[in-house]
């Protein structure tokens, strides 16, 4: 019994952040252009982690994309900028993007 408590413990708090920030991304609107798994407006967001593996300063660079917003970089639909976002939610959000595979 106490193994099992303690697995359903585990998964729960290994499943909570991917759906709290998938929660988050939803409620700032970033999944009316974005998906996980395929291209919308803008590229899918496991696309966007694997061009940004490895690189130690990917989580600072996607927030301030996410802030600012941008383009050029997945093709000719710029980013609009998300000033509602803090840079706290920003940060949140880019370094769950990176998990995406």
């Amino acid at each position: 019994m106490k193994r099992t408590l303690i697995a359903l413990a585990m998964t729960w708090s290994a499943a909570t952040p991917a759906m709290a920030d998938m929660a988050l991304a939803t409620a700032k609107n970033c999944m009316a252009c974005h998906a996980v798994d395929k291209k919308l407006v803008g590229p899918a967001y496991k696309d966007v982690a694997a061009k940004y593996a490895g690189q130690k300063d990917a989580v600072a660079k996607l927030a301030a994309k996410i802030i600012m917003g941008g383009s050029g970089v997945w093709g000719p639909v710029p980013m609009p900028a998300n000033a509602q976002v803090s840079e706290a939610d920003a940060k949140k959000l880019a370094a769950w993007v990176l998990t995406q595979k």
